[in-house]
């Protein structure tokens, strides 16, 4: 069996989700192989190599979009018994789709563990987290599954440089007609969400968009990251960037605070395996506190003010 690993270029370095299924990839019986979208570099070809893959299939789709071109070609490359990894990401997702179509084989998705005996079994979390579902491919494959951010620890390991193979683009026809014109990335302070040690996060409990600004300087003052939850996102306070949840990004800081969150199973799905959350909330019966480690009970807008005074003052 071969384990497929897809891989998207991400400011000249492979996708952080793509190592952390490499490192789970070469845990499992079989070779490691990773399938490259981008312009590529000998830097991420070391990075994935060091990862696991044995292997790097090389598509530089120019200035076409991807998703079409990559599911036509990886259609080719795997076969049956072998085992597809994509990532919860937008292009990940698009083309374990297609590729879903292409072949006629169902897509496992959501994943939080992956495992390959005498099948390959994928691990979801219903309920909230609350409650762990297995499930089996009984096909013969290829077998393809959309793995959940940060379910695994990205690792390097002790391998070598992998092999690298130019994969020529497919004909697609019209599916492969649109071009990228232009990009625009948005312009982040800070450290990354999904990357951050410390995150501050804030909800609808601060009570108005003005006072999201506590949740800001408090970030600034711990060297944090800032997160949302989808409600305040949705009212337009924040970009959609800094939102933390099932429809947001999956995160797993050393600490979490949770400021004004009331603990939706939605922002709990993203958050609750941080390792230490701090929860402050003035309802003593808000869910957020059945997932903290600290509880503080109280209106953010006395205790916020009274950290920050007390983080200031040991500058």
């Amino acid at each position: 069996m071969t384990i497929w690993v897809f891989s998207e270029d991400a400011g000249g370095a492979p996708s952080p989700i793509s190592l952390e299924m490499l490192t789970k990839a070469r845990s499992l019986p079989g070779e490691v192989a990773a399938f490259f979208v981008g312009s590529g570099s000998d830097s991420a070809w070391s990075t994935l190599g060091a990862h696991g893959a044995g292997k790097v299939h090389h598509l530089d789709p120019g200035d076409a979009l991807p998703s079409a071109a990559a599911a036509a070609a990886l259609a080719e490359l795997v076969a049956a018994g072998d085992l597809a990894m994509f990532g919860l990401t937008p292009t990940d997702r698009d083309v374990a789709g297609r590729l879903s179509a292409r072949l006629g084989v169902p897509v496992l998705s959501n994943a939080v563990d992956v495992t390959a005996g005498d099948a390959v079994t994928a691990t979801n979390e219903i309920l909230g987290g609350k409650t762990l579902v297995e499930t089996s491919f009984t096909g013969p494959g290829p077998h393809i599954v959309v793995v959940r951010p940060k379910s695994f620890a990205a690792e390097p390991g002790d391998g070598g440089a992998p092999d690298v193979v130019s994969v020529p683009m497919p004909d697609v026809g019209h599916a492969g007609a649109a071009r990228v014109v232009a990009r625009h990335e948005e312009p982040a302070q800070g450290p990354k969400l999904s990357e951050a040690d410390v995150i501050v996060s804030g909800g609808r409990g601060l009570g108005g968009e003005e006072h999201f600004a506590m949740i800001e300087e408090l970030a600034g003052l711990l060297g944090a990251a800032v997160g949302a939850t989808r409600a305040i996102v949705d009212s337009g306070w924040v970009p959609y960037s800094m939102q933390v949840g099932q429809t947001g990004k999956t995160v797993k800081p050393n600490v979490y605070i949770a400021a004004g969150i009331s603990g939706a199973m939605q922002h709990l799905v993203g958050m609750k395996d941080s390792g230490t959350i701090i929860a402050i909330n003035k309802d003593e019966e808000a869910p957020i506190f059945g997932v903290a480690d600290l509880g503080v009970v109280g209106d953010v807008h006395k205790v916020l003010p009274k950290l920050i005074e007390a983080l200031k003052a040991r500058k």
